[in-house]
C-alpha cells in the first residue's frame, strides 16, 4: 500500500538475501566418480566404526598449529570412553557431555589477538600427540580446529546537535573514533560452543560428495577413507550474546558441549552456515545477514509451534503476492489509455519518495542488496512518470547551450477531465497539513537529535517525517474517489495483492520483535485500504464511468442481428465491476424488417433526458 521501502518489504529482503547467499553456496558442481586412469572411484568408508570407543581432547591456544601437548594449561576437557554413535549416555541420556571454565585471557588477545580451540578424537588407548610414536597413529586419530573468538566491525557515526554542538556519545568512543577511524574491527566472545560428531557411515566417493558438505569431509590420501566427521555448531549462538574483549577482560566465560549429531540434521545446519568464497558484496552483506537472521532465530525459540507453522506458510504466499502486485502494477501503468480518475501528483511524490529513501540508505551505508532494491523501485517509480505525462526533449531550449531540455506536459486525457482540478485541490487541501507537520518535526529533529552535519539532518528528516506521516500521501486518490463517485479506474488487483502483504505483514510485526512505529505502519495502511473498500461498497457499477483499461462505455455503438434480443446487449461485468457495453444507441431490427425507434442520451448526458428519432432521421442528420 504505501509507497515507501520500510515495512512491507523488509521480510522480503531477507528472502532476497538468503536466495542470493543460496545461489553463490552451491560452488563448483560434483565430479564425476571416475578416477583419471577412466576407473571409478571405489566407495570409502568411515575409519570409526560404529561403536567405537574413542577419546576426546580439547585444548586452547593462541596459536592456530597447535603443538605444545606437554603445556599443562593447554588442556582444556578430556573425555575418556565415548562410544562413537552413542545417544543415550551423559547427563541427560541424549549422547551429550559439557565442560565448563574460566580461561585465563593472554594479553595478546586483550589486544586484538585471536584464540583456538583444537579438537582430537582418538580410537581409546591412542595420544594426539605425534611424537608419542607408541600411542599415535594417523588412520585413528581426526583432528579440527578454529578460532574461538570472532572479529565484528564496530561503527562509529560522529555526530552532534548541530545547533550547540554537543553530543551525548561516550568520550572513550570519541577517542577510540580519532584514533582508529570510522570503523574499527573490534575481537568478540560468545560463552558457549558445541562440538558435533556426526553419526554418519554413508560410502561417500571422493570428488562427489556435494557442496557444502565436501568442506567437511576430509578423505585418508593413502587409503581412501574418510576421518569421522566434526561439526562446529554456534548456529544458535545470538549476535548480541556476544561482547568485546578488551584490556579489562582478565578472564572469559567457556562452555564446551559434545553432542552426536544426525546426517539430515548436520546437511541443515552446514547449508545455512556455510558462507560464500565468491563474497563479492562485501563483508556487510553478511554482518547485515547475521543480525536479520538472529530475529529468524529469536521467533523460532520463543514462538508457538503452530504459530510459527502458520508464518511460514504465510511467508511464502507473501512473497507470491509480492510478485504478483509487481507485475500488475507494471501491466496497469504499461497498458493504462487515460489518467481519469488517477492522480498524477501521487506519482510524482512517490518519485520523491523513493529518492530520499534511497539517498538515505546511501548516507547510513546500507547493504548493497537493499540499496539494489531501492534504486530499481525508484527506476520503476521515474518509468511511471512517462506515462502520466508527455516527456519530450527541447533541443531547441538547450540547458547551458549543450544538454537538450526535458520538458513536460500533462496529458490531454488528463487536462480535459475533471481530475486535474480534484487533483490539485486535493494536494491544496493536503499542503495545509503536511507543510506544518513537516516544519514541525525538521525543528523538532533539529533542537533534540544529533547528526553527521546539514545533509544527513534533511535526508534523516525527510525520511523520518515520510515514515511517520507518509500514509497521508495517500489520501489525494480517496477524495478524487469521493469527488468522482467511482473507483472504477484504480488498479484493483495490484492494490488488493498489497493489502495482503500488509496483513501479513501485520502477523509478522506480532511474531518477531519490532519497534512500535513499525506496528502503527501496518495498521494504518490497513486503514486506508478500508477505506477504498468502503467506497467500492458505496460507488456501485456505473455505466458511463471509465474501467482500468482507461475505456468508457460512452460512444459504442453495439449492432443487433435479427433475432438478437436488447438483453443481449446489457452491460457485461468484467473481474473488476467495469463494463464493456454502455448507455449507448440501440438499433433494433423489428420483425417485419422496418426500421425501429432509436434511443440516444442527448448531448448534456443528464439522465433520462432523451429524444426518439427514426433510422430515416437519422439519415437525414
Amino acid at each position: 500500500m504505501s509507497v515507501l521501502i520500510h515495512s512491507p518489504s523488509f521480510f522480503h529482503r531477507i528472502f532476497i538475501i538468503w536466495a542470493i547467499s543460496s545461489w553463490f553456496r552451491r560452488g563448483p558442481a560434483p565430479q564425476d566418480p571416475i578416477s583419471a586412469g577412466g576407473a571409478p572411484r571405489v566407495p570409502s568408508r568411515n575409519l570409526f566404526p560404529k561403536d567405537t570407543l574413542m577419546d576426546l581432547h580439547v585444548y586452547v591456544s593462541e596459536h592456530e598449529h597447535f603443538t605444545d601437548f606437554n603445556v599443562t594449561s593447554a588442556l582444556f576437557w578430556e573425555q575418556r570412553d565415548l562410544v562413537y554413535g552413542d545417544w543415550t549416555s551423559g547427563e541427560n541420556a541424549d549422547g551429550c557431555y559439557e565442560r565448563y571454565a574460566e580461561l585465563d585471557v593472554p594479553e595478546s588477545v586483550q589486544h586484538n589477538g585471536s584464540m583456538y580451540v583444537h579438537v582430537y578424537f582418538t580410537k581409546s588407548g591412542f595420544h594426539p600427540d605425534p611424537k608419542q610414536k607408541n600411542l599415535y597413529r594417523r588412520l585413528a586419530t581426526v583432528h579440527t580446529s578454529r578460532m574461538i573468538n570472532k572479529y565484528k566491525r564496530r561503527r562509529f557515526q560522529k555526530t552532534k546537535n548541530l545547533l550547540t554542538g554537543e553530543t551525548e556519545a561516550d568520550p572513550e568512543m570519541i577517542k577510540r573514533a580519532e584514533d582508529f577511524g570510522p570503523v574499527e574491527v573490534i575481537s568478540h566472545w560468545h560463552p558457549n560452543l558445541t562440538i558435533n560428531i556426526v553419526d554418519d557411515h554413508t560410502p561417500w566417493v571422493k570428488g562427489s560428495v556435494p557442496p557444502p558438505l565436501d568442506q567437511y569431509v576430509k578423505f585418508d590420501a593413502v587409503s581412501g577413507d574418510y576421518y569421522p566427521i566434526l561439526y562446529f555448531n554456534d548456529y544458535w549462538n545470538l549476535q548480541k550474546d556476544y561482547f568485546p574483549i578488551n584490556e579489562t577482560v582478565e578472564r572469559l566465560p567457556f562452555r564446551l558441549s559434545f553432542c552426536p549429531l544426525s546426517l539430515w540434521r548436520w546437511q541443515l545446519y552446514a547449508a545455512q552456515s556455510t558462507k560464500s568464497p565468491w563474497n563479492f558484496l562485501g563483508e556487510d552483506l553478511y554482518e547485515q545477514s547475521d543480525e536479520e537472521q538472529d530475529s529468524v532465530k529469536v521467533a523460532l525459540l520463543e514462538t508457538n509451534p503452530y504459530l510459527l507453522a502458520l508464518t511460514i506458510v504465510v511467508s511464502i504466499v507473501h512473497s507470491i503476492f509480492e510478485f504478483l502486485a509487481f507485475k500488475n502494477d507494471i501491466q496497469f501503468w504499461n497498458s493504462r489509455q487515460s489518467l481519469e480518475g488517477l492522480s498524477v501528483r501521487s506519482v510524482f511524490f512517490g518519485v520523491f519518495q523513493s529518492l530520499v529513501v534511497l539517498l538515505y540508505i546511501l548516507d547510513n551505508e546500507t547493504n548493497f542488496v537493499v540499496q539494489v532494491s531501492v534504486f530499481i523501485g525508484l527506476l520503476i517509480d521515474l518509468w511511471k512518470i512517462t506515462k502520466v505525462m508527455d516527456v519530450r526533449l527541447d533541443r531547441d531550449n538547450k540547458v547551458a547551450g549543450i544538454f537538450p531540455r526535458l520538458t513536460f506536459k500533462d496529458k490531454s486525457t488528463y487536462i480535459e477531465s475533471s481530475t486535474k482540478v480534484y487533483d490539485d485541490m486535493a494536494f491544496r487541501y493536503l499542503s495545509w497539513i503536511l507543510f506544518p507537520l513537516l516544519g514541525c518535526y525538521a525543528v523538532y529533529s533539529l533542537l533534540y537529535m544529533e547528526h553527521k552535519g546539514w545533509y544527513s539532518w534533511v535526508l534523516s528528516m525527510l525520511y523520518g517525517f515520510l515514515l511517520t506521516f507518509g500514509f497521508i500521501t495517500m489520501t489525494p486518490q480517496l477524495f478524487i474517489n469521493y469527488k468522482l463517485k467511482s473507483v472504477a479506474h484504480l488498479p484493483w488487483r495490484m492494490l488488493t495483492y498489497k493489502a495482503l502483504n500488509t496483513f501479513i505483514d501485520d502477523l509478522f510485526a506480532f511474531v518477531i520483535k519490532m519497534p512500535m512505529m513499525y506496528r502503527i505502519g501496518c495498521l494504518r495502511d490497513d486503514v486506508v485500504f478500508f477505506i477504498y473498500l468502503y467506497q467500492r461498497w458505496i460507488y456501485r457499477v456505473d455505466l458511463t464511468r471509465v474501467n482500468e483499461f482507461g475505456i468508457s462505455g460512452e460512444g459504442q455503438v453495439p449492432q443487433l442481428t435479427q433475432g438478437t434480443t436488447p438483453a443481449d446487449c446489457a452491460p457485461a461485468l468484467l473481474p473488476d465491476g467495469e463494463t464493456t457495453s454502455t448507455q449507448g444507441v440501440i438499433k433494433e431490427g423489428l420483425a417485419d424488417g422496418s426500421p425501429a425507434p432509436v434511443t440516444e442520451d442527448v448531448a448534456d448526458g443528464s439522465p433520462g433526458a432523451q429524444t426518439e428519432k427514426t433510422a430515416e432521421d437519422k439519415k437525414k442528420d
